[in-house]
């Protein structure tokens, strides 16, 4: 069942990058290009919410950011990277979705594996992540705000976990 699921997880990643890759753009009436952008900030540093994390985001191109978030609690740190494409929503100023893939990588206590790892016998959780969400940025104050879901698969231990949360960030 866990393969199955897997499965799944990675084609519906490979076919909505395939899908949504293409640039987004609008010619006018001069055959001019206007680059209609999803980002109104180049770089973020903040806080995401479930579970508590640190993250910072930098926009690459104009719809296409990299994303770094890192976990750390009393057990152990885990550390994720994700390259996020993101879409503006036209009609509302600021608003963007995104959806992204990347991996994960965490070093956990015994304590954690005792009580978390069913298969494997490591303190190391290496794995592959999705994420899927919301971005706006607020137009009169240096502050973006996030909500999405981020499931993630763990190679080394074998288990699917389902996380995501609230995220607010310093923009400049």
């Amino acid at each position: 069942m866990k393969k199955w699921l897997f499965q799944v997880f990675i084609y519906t990643i490979l076919v909505t990058h395939f899908t949504f890759a293409q640039d987004a753009s609008l010619n006018n009436v001069n055959n001019n290009q206007n680059k209609v952008t999803a980002n109104t900030y180049n770089k973020a540093f903040g806080v995401k919410m479930y579970p508590g994390a640190l993250t910072y985001k930098k926009f690459k191109q104009n719809n296409m950011a990299i994303e770094a978030i890192g976990y750390i609690n009393l057990d152990g740190f885990s550390m994720t990277l994700l390259k996020e494409f993101h879409t503006p929503i036209i009609d509302v100023e600021n608003l963007s979705w995104y959806y992204g893939y990347g991996g994960h990588l965490g070093i956990w206590s015994d304590e954690w594996k005792k009580n978390n790892v069913k298969t494997g016998n490591s303190n190391i959780a290496v794995g592959f992540d999705g994420i899927i969400g919301l971005d706006y940025k607020f137009s009169d104050a240096p502050f973006n705000l996030s909500i999405d879901w981020q499931p993630s698969f763990s190679i080394i231990q074998s288990y699917f976990n389902n996380q995501g949360g609230i995220g607010i960030r310093y923009t400049f």
